[in-house]
């Protein structure tokens, strides 16, 4: 029997108990701000393996000298990273296995069919918010490292597996852990990808539009300039600056994906008296940044695009549309789709599912932008979980895909860091 089959078997052997350690996971509410006890519990698994673990609160002071950070937040007390390495032999190349424990709130509940933090199992599936986005990917991970630490297999390279927060709002859990040091020569996200490999995500930021008018009482409109009525002008010239962004994608892994880039405006705001004309409207939304680009470029063709605005309209000669750059950003990111680390995902897929895997882009950001863009370490987005549940009621993730996704990264972990 092969190493390989070795660990296809331990992990068919010990179904049960990671199951149930995931439905442990899956009942800790761990919404921003409330992820410290779903943390104690992953560092507990990894001290049990006997590997070194690293639990730290994210340095604030350290996050807000790099460019890249967001948080809504002014402290992450209740917030804890958690690293843990399983160190090589040497000689080998190390990976970083990267999933996030934070959550979205699961909303209305009267719209979910079992407790939003039941991990209920019905009909070999889990549910419960997170199951998807990511619990359940991270629990591969898990399996996969237990395996290979149950079977006394030793590894050239190190294995560096991080439990990160503040994904959901930005990445700066993984940033912070970039920042602390942990890099390595490739790593694996496991988002929810339904099995499907995704070597390139794209990134994203929030913008502002402010869009001015001139005041006037209603019964008199005309002497002013409606905010509102510009705003039309200016969503119709963002639709054109989406169209044009997007008919300069060629890849064919963005074939599946209607809008590879979109542009989406989110929020309006404008207007304070119905009786008189509104000279303020602010437009608030959201860009996506191809993985050929920085957010440097993107910003400054937006910018650029809003001043043509004067071409169509007299009024923003004098009256310029503002740009405003604020809150969330997610890092775009890429892998060659001929990098050894893929080719070892693919063939691992072909060996333990006897399928091709299909192969596309990201619609989403990920942290893998900046474990890539930051920490230097080329990243692939692989897992188990469907992506529409994601931050749905009745969220949910097929647990068999959870076993399958572990057999196929342990195997890619041991071909990649090579064994002893």
């Amino acid at each position: 029997m092969t190493i390989k089959q070795h660990i296809n078997q331990w992990i068919d052997e010990n179904r049960e108990a990671h199951i149930e350690f995931l439905q442990k996971l899956v009942q800790l509410a761990s919404t921003q701000g409330n992820e410290k006890e779903v943390q104690e519990n992953v560092a507990r698994f990894l001290k049990d393996l006997d590997l070194e673990v690293d639990v730290w609160a994210l340095d604030g002071e350290r996050l807000k000298k790099h460019p890249y950070f967001y948080s809504n937040r002014e402290t992450f007390e209740n917030s804890p990273n958690v690293v843990g390495v399983l160190k090589g032999t040497g000689g080998g190349k190390s990976i970083i296995l990267n999933g996030h424990v934070d959550v979205v709130p699961e909303g209305d509940h009267e719209q979910w069919d079992h407790d939003p933090y039941s991990g209920k199992i019905v009909d070999g599936k889990m549910y419960g918010r997170g199951a998807t986005d990511m619990k359940g990917g991270n629990a591969s991970l898990m399996i996969a490292l237990d395996a290979i630490k149950s079977l006394g297999i030793r590894l050239k390279g190190d294995v560096i597996f991080q439990s990160v927060v503040e994904e959901e709002s930005g990445g700066a859990g993984t940033l912070d852990a970039v920042l602390k040091g942990y890099k390595a020569d490739a790593a694996i996200i496991p988002e929810p990808t339904n099995m499907k490999i995704f070597p390139k995500q794209q990134g994203s930021k929030w913008f502002r539009l402010i869009v001015t008018g001139r005041t006037a009482h209603g019964g008199t409109r005309y002497h002013g300039v409606s905010a509102i009525d510009k705003t039309f002008v200016v969503t119709e010239h963002v639709k054109e600056l989406e169209k044009i962004r997007n008919d300069r994608i060629t890849d064919p892994l963005y074939d599946n994906i209607p809008i590879p880039v979109p542009i989406n405006i989110g929020a309006i705001k404008g207007g304070d008296w119905p009786s008189s004309v509104p000279d303020i409207v602010q437009m608030e939304g959201r860009i996506g940044i191809a993985p050929n680009e920085t957010m440097e470029q993107v910003q400054a063709e937006m910018e650029e695009w809003m001043r043509k605005l004067a071409e169509k309209d007299e009024w923003f000669k004098q009256h310029p549309v503002e740009v405003e750059w604020f809150g969330a950003r997610w890092v775009p990111g890429e892998i060659a789709t001929d990098h050894p680390l893929m080719n070892l995902l693919i063939s691992n897929f072909k060996e333990v599912t006897n399928e091709e895997p299909v192969i596309e882009a990201a619609p989403w950001g990920t942290d893998g932008g900046l474990l890539s863009q930051v920490g230097n370490t080329p990243s692939v987005v692989f897992g188990p979980g469907i992506t529409g549940l994601a931050h749905f009621p009745n969220e949910a993730i097929e647990i068999e895909k959870i076993f399958d996704a572990a057999k196929i990264i342990a195997a890619t972990i041991v071909d990649w860091c090579e064994i002893n």
